[in-house]
């Protein structure tokens, strides 16, 4: 009964990952459409779709850090979860009624509000994604305070990748769904206004339930002082003022303060810790990375693969022709597909933990590599749509595991930072250490050999036997016979809230690198199928990067 109800906790705790997916997911399938129709072109909607993924990588290390450092009584993550998810609800309210918005504050009809109504529409695309995607490291970071252990961190960031994978089912299921001819699409005024008001319902309820199953603690600091009643009575001048001075204290820890005064006090410090990472997080960004840049190839690109490679469609073709048709079946396959990789990686997600259990985190996260590249190999290989979709969903095993083992890794390294996070001073001192008790086992072998050959007569020349074992380290002993502090000198004060900002970073670079360059490499082979070609290329290089990740000491060691 205990396990059921630890599970249900996760679950709850992790729904408002699973609302912001469903949001993410469904509005941004949805905003094309309406920026096409509110006259952007083609060329000038990819660069809007841009916006919240750039943003995301100038601010997510300042979010990241500053959450580590916050000293607000609502505890560290909480008030940049608030903050975040009130951005991703103002886009919902933004994007659906972007005419009405723009009708109501130009000042005359025509040009100026149809301007209006896409710098609103642009405004509210870049919030969603960019608050959409930054919420997801407060998340993960208040998921590594609650659960400590291994185990228990390995379980929730299961249930993490599990809640994701099926809000993206959700997401991407909501906008196929025909809402115009129901009774709420009358009142609400069409298809798009429906879809949002849900989307704004879903989510407001996942954030009550996330931020109410969130027992995190507040930040220690010194106890506030009491309220001491002043001379001639409890209301005196000098009480009022020790309790206005303690209002005031309590508004300077608000959220809000908080983000704008840990943001601007530490941004410096903050690059500067996010430049030079230690060497276990740099090894595992690079593989997340190009592992990432291989999954987001993939999904980005592959609906008009299956459009324009498997169908032979034409998407620039007149509508109604039979090119623009067979393109349009080509889309709706593929979605069907990627609809099938979110379900696998769902299905992937809540048995990943046995996995790791049975054949430890190197083998499930190299293999989830190598699944992926044979699939992306197969699918650009085969003409056979229904062995094509059979792979697609076989890359959601790649999908779960990017977005749970490396955060469960991360938690692991800052556990033991000693261990994980040694800098060249640490080294050092290890050297130094080590140096002297080889010195010490050749003095006391010199002092036996010598008691043997005076008693036996006989004169031997010195001898030193090297020795270097785990015991004369100085995490146990020392020269002087203390025991030294091996903490991470940089890293010691180093909150995990960065290091999965970091993470966080490669997912959005993923998109931003593909985005830039696919588009010359398609144009240069004159085939859609180079989009998958180079999705198994970088997955060819992410098995070589996971191969050099660090999963526990003995990697360390090696």
């Amino acid at each position: 009964m205990p396990g059921w109800r630890s599970q249900c906790r996760l679950v709850l705790l992790n729904l408002l990952t699973c609302g912001l997916e469903i949001c993410v997911a469904a509005g941004i399938t949805y905003v094309p459409p309406l920026l096409l129709e509110a006259g952007v072109e083609e060329k000038y909607m990819t660069m809007v779709l841009g916006i919240g993924p750039v943003l995301g990588l100038l601010f997510i290390p300042l979010i990241g850090s500053a959450s580590d450092r916050c000293t607000s009584s609502y505890g560290r993550r909480r008030p940049f979860i608030w903050l975040l998810s009130l951005g991703v609800l103002l886009a919902l309210l933004i994007i659906p009624h972007a005419d009405v918005l723009a009708a109501h504050l130009s000042w005359g009809p025509g040009d100026p509000s149809r301007a209006l109504q896409v710098g609103l529409l642009i405004v509210g695309v870049g919030l969603l994604d960019f608050c959409g995607q930054v919420c997801f490291t407060p998340l993960e970071a208040l998921l590594s305070d609650l659960y400590h252990e291994r185990d228990d961190c390995a379980q929730a960031f299961a249930i993490f990748s599990f809640m994701v994978s099926l809000g993206g089912c959700v997401g991407y299921l909501l906008p196929a769904l025909d809402w115009s001819g129901g009774l709420l699409a009358f009142y609400l005024g069409g298809q798009a206004e429906c879809l949002f008001a849900l989307l704004i319902v879903i989510f407001v309820v996942s954030v009550l339930v996330t931020m109410r199953m969130s027992e995190e603690e507040a930040p220690r600091g010194p106890p506030a002082p009491e309220i001491q009643p002043a001379e001639g009575g409890p209301c005196g001048p000098r009480a009022c003022c020790h309790v206005v001075r303690c209002k005031l204290r309590l508004l300077r820890a608000g959220p809000l303060l908080c983000l704008l005064r840990s943001c601007w006090s530490m941004s410096p410090a903050i690059y500067r810790s996010y430049c030079h990472v230690p060497r276990v997080m740099r090894q595992l960004c690079v593989s997340q990375l190009c592992s990432w840049m291989a999954v987001m190839s993939f999904m980005l690109f592959y609906t008009d693969f299956v459009g324009e490679g498997l169908y032979e469609g034409v998407p620039s073709a007149a509508p109604g022709t039979p090119p623009r048709q067979q393109y349009d079946e080509g889309i709706r396959m593929g979605s069907l597909g990627l609809f099938l990789q979110c379900a696998t990686s769902t299905v992937f997600s809540l048995i990943l933990s046995k996995l790791v259990r049975m054949f430890g985190s190197r083998r499930v996260y190299v293999s989830s590599m190598v699944s992926f590249t044979a699939s992306a190999l197969v699918i650009c290989l085969s003409k056979s749509v229904l062995l094509v979709t059979a792979m697609s969903a076989l890359t959601g095993f790649a999908y779960a595991v990017l977005q749970t083992l490396p955060y469960t890794l991360t938690c692991h390294y800052h556990k033991d930072k000693e261990v994980y996070m040694q800098t060249s001073k640490t080294k050092e001192i290890h050297r130094k250490a080590a140096n002297v008790a080889q010195e010490a086992v050749c003095l006391t072998l010199d002092d036996d050999l010598g008691d043997l050959s005076h008693k036996s007569g006989h004169t031997n020349g010195h001898t030193c036997y090297s020795q270097h074992r785990p015991e004369h380290y100085p995490s146990q002993h020392s020269q002087n016979g203390t025991v030294p502090s091996l903490g991470a000198d940089n890293y010691d004060k180093r909150g995990v809230g960065l290091d999965f900002a970091i993470l966080d970073s490669t997912f959005l670079l993923s998109q931003v690198f593909p985005t830039l360059f696919m588009g010359m490499i398609v144009q240069f082979t004159e085939s859609v199928t180079a989009y998958i070609a180079s999705s198994a290329i970088f997955g060819a290089v992410g098995i070589y990067f996971a191969t050099h990740v660090i999963f526990d000491q003995n990697d360390l060691q090696a």
